[in-house]
């Protein structure tokens, strides 16, 4: 029952973060953090976080909508840079950051250092939407970004794995961690890709065939991450690039197929508020959970250091600076160089522009680590092959927590401020694209209504009638190929200003019609449930317009 109600506290905590970190405007994942640590400390009872458990519940979603979510065509535009910072900078990070830890806790073995270096070397995804929501990173930016978080969790936790295999073992292998890596990545993604295909073949069958079930739909969304995640596991692969590699499939079965292969509007507007939710409540669990890690973790501060030629607590902190402080320099110099590799290889283009120090802090900073680190570093094994203690286990939970925490402030705080006076190449527009497929839309519907109109009022005694509403819905659809087909560029300011005011207008006419019905019902002029369909109806039309 304590569980229970420690869990409700929790989520009570993810639900009043938003308004404080509004009110306080600090970020809202250190709010998070900070109500998850008071809730501890004024309950006295923590939840046993299980890393497995913890992988499970809320990796799979967040990772599988993200991989759906992400803009696909920029994902792909820049995945040279991606791969560069997904693999290149993890081992990278990992070799450079674990003999600095090594040589500056030499009590730390140099397979643990490495185990800790590795775990942290990966970005979290959901720490970095959380830091873009309070500075402004610009869309290609946080494309990269968000990209580069999305692979890098395999490289880092297989480069983690290989270094626990040594620390218990005291074997390693080369040509085997190679083989490792390239099973859990390969393996990882195909199980994601034929996971979804097949499920979403076999749901597509049984729409098409008995028609669709809203909730069903949505439910099979939902488990589609888990069975992918499970799946790799038990073959086992990555079951985090599995559930990424399942969201980036599942945004390209939504898109082909015809009308034939895509969901009706009612699924796909009930699924997105779904998956909203779930991504809403499993963003804050994740850090309230963190949060109330943390009194444990740093509760052991002492007996943490007392292993260590450094006896004081305070070098507890000198470690946990350290670290931060060679990560973004070992990240600065890899970023950098790879910004100037890249522009090299584009010099044929023309004279490359360039590579801003401020865009490259930015790059450097907004790299922050979040709840994968805590739940990585928590897998290391209690004992060794031989049965004896893990040597600074302890010590190695410490410093990821410690460097998730300064992690977060840093880049709340800096990047802001960074992203002053930034120099970055402007935003391509895509007015145009969006002018010609609304053109291409408008016409399709044209000839529609039109063919629909004639096979309707054939053999009627009353054909005039089908052809009067069909004229009076052509010619809105006349009037916005009107509007999008003006060559002159005042007249095309001119037509999206008229398309803004008459979005206003709209909105305040359905605002109104939504409190009229309230006012009906209420008053009891109106049936209950024709009162809910009529405001439903006025809310589905305002989505158009929001």
């Amino acid at each position: 029952m304590h569980l229970i109600e420690t869990v409700l506290l929790l989520l009570l905590a993810v639900v009043v973060s938003g308004s404080i970190a509004r009110i306080t405007r600090i970020a809202l994942p250190l709010v998070q953090i900070a109500l998850g640590a008071a809730i501890v400390m004024v309950t006295g009872t923590t939840v046993d976080l299980k890393p497995d458990i913890f992988f499970l519940l809320f990796l799979p979603p967040l990772l599988f909508l993200d991989g759906w979510r992400i803009p696909k065509e920029d994902l792909f535009r820049d995945r040279a840079v991606i791969l560069e910072l997904a693999l290149g900078l993890v081992l990278f990070t990992v070799v450079g950051l674990g003999f600095m830890i090594w040589w500056m806790i030499p009590e730390m073995p140099l397979a643990v250092a490495f185990a800790l270096a590795a775990i942290l070397s990966p970005t979290d995804p959901i720490a970095v939407q959380a830091i873009a929501a309070r500075a402004p990173i610009p869309k290609r930016l946080m494309h990269i970004l968000e990209g580069e978080s999305l692979l890098n969790d395999a490289t880092g936790l297989t480069c983690m794995r290989i270094a626990v295999i040594a620390a218990t073992t005291g074997a390693f292998s080369i040509g085997h961690a190679v083989g490792t890596f390239a099973w859990l990545a390969l393996a990882g993604v195909a199980v994601g890709v034929a996971v979804t295909l097949a499920i979403s073949y076999a749901k597509g069958f049984v729409s098409r065939r008995w028609g669709e079930d809203v909730g069903a739909q949505i439910l099979v969304s939902l488990l589609i991450p888990f069975a992918a995640y499970l799946v790799a596991e038990e073959l086992h692969a990555s079951g985090i690039l599995a559930a990424v590699a399942a969201g980036v499939t599942m945004s390209f079965t939504e898109r082909g197929g015809g009308s034939k292969g895509q969901s009706l509007a009612m699924t796909r507007i009930r699924r997105a508020v779904v998956w909203d939710t779930v991504q809403f409540v499993a963003n804050g669990f994740i850090f309230v959970i963190l949060g109330e890690q943390m009194p444990s973790i740093m509760a052991r501060a002492a007996e943490v250091v007392s292993g260590t030629s450094r006896p004081e607590v305070w070098w507890l902190a000198v470690y946990v600076l350290a670290i931060v402080a060679a990560l973004a320099a070992l990240r600065f110099v890899w970023v950098w160089t790879s910004l100037k590799l890249t522009l090299f290889r584009r010099r044929h283009r023309g004279p490359p522009p360039k590579v801003g120090l401020r865009l490259t802090m930015v790059m450097s900073l907004a790299g922050v680590r979040g709840a994968i680190t805590l739940a990585g570093i928590l897998t290391l094994p209690f004992v060794l092959g031989d049965g004896s203690p893990m040597p600074s286990r302890n010590l190695a939970i410490f410093l990821a927590a410690g460097v998730i925490i300064v992690s977060l402030v840093l880049a709340t705080f800096a990047l802001p401020r960074l992203m002053k006076h930034i120099e970055l190449p402007p935003e391509p527009s895509h007015q145009q694209e969006e002018d010609r497929s609304r053109i291409a839309a408008a016409s399709a519907a044209l000839r529609a209504i039109e063919d629909v109109s004639h096979a309707m009022a054939e053999g009627k005694p009353n054909p005039d009638l089908y052809s009067e509403i069909a004229t009076r819905l052509m010619e809105v659809y006349r009037r916005r190929i009107e509007s999008r087909t003006r060559h002159n560029e005042d007249d095309l300011e001119t037509a999206r200003q008229m398309d803004q005011i008459e979005r206003h207008l709209r909105l305040a006419g359905l605002s109104a019609e939504r409190a009229e019905f309230t006012r009906l019902g209420r008053a009891r002029l109106l049936d209950e449930e024709t009162a809910k369909r009529l405001i439903r109806e006025v809310d589905l039309q305002e989505l158009r317009y929001l």
